[in-house]
């Protein structure tokens, strides 16, 4: 179930910074940055992470190329930490 729980989240990450490149490209409402940053979070920093340089989206943003994998680590270290 947890799997499974982050192979979707993940999923929906990677797809939010496409969707966010694609409004931004076409100058239509964005996915805020708080949005974004939330569904890291929630587990889908990998996807995030992926995202960000499939789509070349936020690049250029400390608080995303720092932050993003910064995230990921806290969230593996607490996987294995604390395994369920």
């Amino acid at each position: 179930m947890f799997i499974t729980y982050l192979t979707v989240i993940n999923i929906i990450a990677f797809g939010l910074f496409g969707l966010d490149k694609h409004r931004a490209r076409h100058q239509l409402f964005r996915i805020s940055e708080k949005n974004l940053f939330m569904t890291v979070l929630a587990g889908g920093s990998a996807g995030s992470l992926v995202g960000m340089y499939f789509w070349h989206h936020k690049t250029k943003h400390v608080q995303f190329t720092v932050g993003i994998p910064a995230i990921m680590l806290v969230q593996i270290l607490l996987i294995f930490l604390f395994p369920w």
